[in-house]
């Protein structure tokens, strides 16, 4: 099953074999200077500036904002009035390079990812990507492509490689086209908000979670949320209150590359949401000791067009063989992808402090809250590792790979425990440091991604971690100032 250009919401790739592998047809695809021109032509076809020109007259709006996902899960853009719409589909937006990197600075002062004399990259528009914002309709938003300028040499009109967004649509294409299955995920992304009002008073030892009051606390967090969503087209179907101002709204799955995206703008709706009441929204991993931590559980199915292919009700744990595959290559690589699923310093905390509910062995199970990979319904498989800080398009990135790898080796998870277990022999990373060297060691994931991203991801976590170990922490000023007469 391969889907269109306009199914995809992407451009065509062309000179990518079919029977290429992950990351052969990665390597291809950012290797293809024709790349940006199509995706230019494709913007100029008969019909496509008309069309956005007539929405864009249509809803009021007065401004875009042009965005692309960093490497850092962040989002960047620039804002144009609209009246220029048509020109930006046909040149793009310019940026520089270090953009993609979050122009974060090494320690000694070093821009990451190219320093001050770094190329541009353009950003191309995806049309197809048009949204109003619901809190101001004279504002829209669309995402772009990076690509290298047509002009440079050797790379012009390729694919910008830390474009993770780009990557991972590539990805997903390649996928579909060599399994003839698709991968559909839906997230919980936890969070925490903090201002007035939203303080609760637990008793000692007494979760806040699942009550009513607590909800009714939160009442004008969770409206404005729901409907600002619901607008920008998502199926709003669930929530909860489940720690001291610790909120989960979920929306229904749908294909991975979607699924992304809408985290992305999920961040960008609570956001705002907080300045219109006054209040913070967070969406650090663990941001208080002996609190539940902010995960972002993703909920996997693969299907070969309307069929769930991991669904068997006749059996107990509700899964097929080839869902057994995908979740032994899952758990193989969770120790190496580990690093994209927490991505920070204090990703790790969630696993140190005891009975709040986050995996730590690279497990699966049924219904057990202490895996990684948890069956909680037939048909699902709830991915537990990644935080409210993840990239979702580097985590769906890494799972695609992984997957692939268990289907192709036809791998075995083993016998599945009840209560955790480890069936792979593999020990999850308990620090960002031990996750640089895990994301090293897999070899498989570490040769199959496109260098120049593995390259830089690796200096900025690296630098991230030789940060914190520089810094004196008010925990050792407590526990040594006076140690020692």
């Amino acid at each position: 099953m391969t889907l269109t250009h306009d199914e995809l919401g992407s451009p065509p790739h062309e000179n990518v074999s079919a029977t290429a592998g992950f990351g052969e047809h990665l390597r291809s695809a950012l290797s293809d200077r024709g790349a940006f021109d199509r995706h230019r032509e494709a913007n100029l076809a008969p019909g496509v500036v008309e069309g956005l020109e007539e929405q864009i007259a249509r809803s009021g709006v007065e401004f875009i904002y042009y965005m692309v996902p960093t490497i850092g899960g962040r989002t960047i853009a620039k804002v144009a009035p609209a009246a220029h719409v048509g020109r930006m589909l046909a040149k793009g937006i310019a940026f520089h390079r270090t953009a993609l990197t979050d122009l974060q600075s090494d320690r000694f002062g070093g821009l990451i990812g190219g320093g001050v004399g770094a190329r541009e990259f353009w950003g191309l528009p995806q049309p197809e990507t048009f949204q109003v914002l619901p809190w101001d309709n004279t504002v829209a938003r669309v995402f772009c492509r990076a690509y290298d300028p047509p002009h440079l040499p050797t790379v012009g009109g390729q694919v910008n490689p830390y474009d993770t967004r780009a990557l991972f649509q590539i990805a997903n294409e390649g996928f579909i086209t060599r399994t003839g299955l698709e991968l559909r995920s839906g997230l919980e992304p936890e969070m925490s908000w903090a201002g007035p009002g939203m303080e609760v008073r637990a008793k000692d030892g007494q979760s806040p979670a699942y009550q009513v009051e607590n909800l009714e606390r939160m009442r004008p967090v969770y409206q404005r949320v729901i409907r600002y969503a619901q607008a920008l087209g998502f199926d709003m179907i669930q929530g909860d209150y489940e720690d001291d101002g610790q909120l989960e709204l979920n929306w229904n799955y749908d294909r991975s590359d979607r699924t992304a995206d809408r985290l992305v703008t999920y961040r960008q709706i609570c956001k705002q949401v907080a300045r219109e009441l006054g209040i913070e929204a967070s969406f650090m991993p663990k941001p208080t000791t002996g609190k539940m931590g902010n995960g972002c559980h993703h909920n996997l199915s693969l299907w070969r067009g309307d069929e769930n292919v991991i669904e068997d009700g006749r059996v107990e744990l509700h899964v097929t063989d080839l869902a057994k595959n995908s979740i032994a290559g899952i758990l193989l690589h969770s120790p190496g992808s580990a690093l994209v699923m927490g991505s920070t310093v204090n990703s790790y905390k969630r696993y140190w402090d005891a009975g709040q509910f986050a995996p730590a062995e690279p497990t699966w199970g049924l219904d057990t809250r202490s895996a990684a990979v948890r069956i909680s319904a037939n048909g699902r498989m709830e991915y537990r590792i990644p935080d409210a800080a993840v990239n979702p398009y580097l985590s769906h990135l890494y799972l695609l790979a992984s997957i692939e790898d268990g289907l192709r080796r036809n791998l075995d998870p083993g016998e599945p425990e009840v209560g955790g277990g480890d069936v792979t022999g593999a020990v999850l990373p308990l620090t960002l440091g031990e996750a640089i060297a895990a994301f090293r060691a897999d070899e498989y994931l570490f040769e199959l991604m496109p260098e120049a991203l593995t390259s830089v991801y690796l200096e900025l976590k690296q630098d991230e971690w030789a940060r914190f170990c520089s810094v004196v922490t008010k925990w050792e000023f407590d526990q040594y100032w006076e140690a020692i007469p």
